[in-house]
């Protein structure tokens, strides 16, 4: 159960105060808060936290996000094993959290949202332990995941339109079940019974892209999990499991997406490439 401090030697603009994973949770109570923002999640078990008076309950994967100076207290639920995983965020830009994370004290994290964040803490403790871990990348990593709780409220907003749940919804669906086949604009339209047009209209009123900008992206998250988890995986492999035709097509969509080609892309978050 490792616990981390300090993982970068430099002043950046965001990087990590403490991380750590795995690790067996006991009570902790802190009447003044943490000076710091203070991501929780649980990992295994299940633990309840209170703040401003009311009591979450904190079950497999799911995460909290505690703004600094918040008040609480979490414990494990009952006389259950409670493993979890955390991380501080600090930094040269530590006060302009608040605009990159969204102002609120608190933000809870659903399980299904809270997978790429858990993959985030264990990604980057497994960088430290290795002694691969680019102080620059891991600020730029930080942003990403503090982003990640402004934009997930922004979709809980959007999501209470009625064109966004009765055609951007179903399309988003279809995309994130069936993004390793050969998907077309024409036939997502289909789908909800509207003309390819008017949705990729309405995926740029909600979304700011068009629907093939949407599907690229996604397969592009995909294929960043699939390089990661399974750095034995042939790029060719990886691209047809994530709907691309041939490798070359993923790895010039690859590289405009994300500056790297997937195997930089590997030695960047490093895994040795030959």
């Amino acid at each position: 159960m490792p616990i981390y401090f300090a993982l970068s030697p430099f002043d950046l603009p965001l990087t990590l105060e403490s991380i750590g994973n795995h690790w067996s949770q006991e009570p902790i109570r802190r009447p003044k808060g943490y000076p710091l923002y203070h991501w929780l999640q649980t990992e295994q078990g299940r633990g309840v936290v209170e703040i401003n008076g009311k009591q979450f309950l904190l079950k497999a994967n799911e995460g909290i996000l505690i703004a600094p100076d918040i008040p609480h207290f979490y414990r494990p639920d009952g006389d259950h094993l409670w493993l979890t995983s955390f991380a501080t965020f600090t930094g040269t830009l530590r006060t302009e959290i608040p605009k990159i994370a969204g102002e609120t004290p608190f933000t809870l994290v659903s399980a299904a949202d809270g997978r790429p964040c858990r993959q985030f803490v264990n990604r980057l403790v497994a960088a430290h332990e290795s002694r691969s871990l680019d102080p620059v990348a891991l600020s730029g990593e930080c942003y990403s995941f503090l982003l990640r709780f402004s934009c997930d409220r922004r979709s809980h907003d959007l999501a209470d339109h009625p064109r966004y749940r009765k055609y951007i919804l179903p399309v988003i669906q279809k995309i994130e079940t069936d993004y390793n086949r050969a998907l077309t604009v024409p036939e997502l339209a289909a789908l909800v019974y509207i003309t390819p047009q008017y949705l990729t209209r309405l995926f740029h009123r909600f979304l700011g892209c068009s629907v093939y900008t949407y599907l690229l992206n996604f397969r592009i998250s995909m294929a960043k999990e699939l390089l990661l988890n399974e750095p034995e995986t042939e790029i060719q492999h990886i691209a047809h499991r994530v709907g691309f035709q041939d490798a070359s097509h993923f790895i010039s969509v690859f590289g405009a997406s994300t500056g790297y080609t997937p195997l930089e892309f590997r030695r960047l978050h490093g895994f040795p490439v030959s």
